[in-house]
């Protein structure tokens, strides 16, 4: 009897250690969970965007659609849930190395194809595309986040903006400093070979010429980047317009004094343009000093990765 007494007294004390032990780990999962919980809940930031609109963004966002800011996140190391596009292609040039195998969305972001791709974030690259109540419309979708004020501005400050809002300032940072250094030993080796050649960017579509601004897309980074010399024409255009390409009547070009011409070739094939003698008169066609640059190339573009593929392409042509 005895034997047995201590028996069912052992067995309930196993049984309640077990039970402890069972509330123990109970307890500890909760609190696991609660831990996680507050850890997802708190896992946002408190920013501010260009336009003062204050919101809360993931801190690690992982659906970001940013039209016309691929540029900006690929040199972050960022892909974009989808990539800009228009009906006649997408930015070429990030293809292979940063956009394979993303989606398009419209240049103007339809929010009916904006709330398919269910983004987490959204960025905008200029107050223009949220005007006219449509901020509110796509801040219903995922916080939105205005990163310049003006359609064509300046991409540093642009890149800046993203990695502020990417929690990626010191990326950024480290990214404009890498693209000044490269832009600043390209332009080293320009001034080694002498005297400073002028030069102009001209795009050629649909026999219609575009020549590039001074001071935005490649001719920042012709006349400000590595210092060339901008022909009269291209002051006097920029002066005018704050477009970064610019009509220009082949009459017009035939008073283009540049020593070099980058042309964008949209037309190939079809160029009739190219025929005239008035084309074939410029000092840079009579003196064979023309890159013909793919419609496939970042000319027409601006950002850290396009403009180092612009520097390559005048370091070629230039310094050879």
């Amino acid at each position: 009897m005895r034997y047995k007494f201590k028996c069912n007294k052992i067995s309930k004390l196993c049984a309640v250690a077990v039970l402890s032990i069972g509330l123990a780990a109970c307890a500890s999962n909760d609190q696991a969970n609660d831990k996680q919980s507050a850890k997802q809940k708190n896992d946002v930031r408190q920013v501010t965007d260009v336009m003062g609109h204050e919101m809360k963004v993931p801190t690690k966002p992982k659906r970001i659609v940013a039209s016309y800011l691929e540029d900006y996140l690929a040199a972050l190391d960022v892909k974009p849930v989808a990539q800009w596009s228009v009906s006649n292609g997408v930015q070429d040039y990030l293809q292979d190395d940063y956009l394979q195998g993303v989606p398009t969305i419209s240049y103007d972001l339809p929010y009916e194809a904006v709330q398919k791709f269910k983004p987490d974030l959204v960025l905008m690259n200029s107050s223009s595309m949220v005007e006219g109540g449509k901020y509110d419309q796509y801040s219903k979708i995922a916080p939105t986040y205005v990163a310049a004020k003006e359609q064509d501005n300046d991409w540093k400050k642009v890149l800046l903006e993203v990695g502020k809002v990417l929690d990626k300032e010191d990326k950024a940072k480290q990214v404009l400093t890498d693209y000044e250094k490269y832009a600043k030993d390209a332009k080293a080796k320009l001034e080694d070979k002498g005297e400073k050649p002028s030069a102009a960017a001209i795009w050629l579509t649909n026999n219609k010429f575009f020549i590039v601004s001074k001071n935005l897309s490649s001719g920042d980074v012709l006349y400000n980047d590595l210092d060339l010399k901008a022909p009269k024409i291209v002051d006097e255009i920029s002066a005018k317009s704050t477009n970064s390409w610019n009509e220009i009547s082949l009459e017009k070009l035939a008073e283009l004094d540049a020593d070099y011409i980058f042309l964008i070739n949209y037309d190939k094939q079809g160029a009739s343009e190219l025929d005239n003698k008035l084309w074939k008169n410029l000092p840079a066609v009579k003196n064979n000093q023309v890159a013909e640059i793919p419609s496939t190339s970042s000319w027409l573009y601006t950002g850290p990765i396009a403009n180092k593929a612009i520097i390559d392409d005048v370091l070629k042509t230039i310094d050879k």
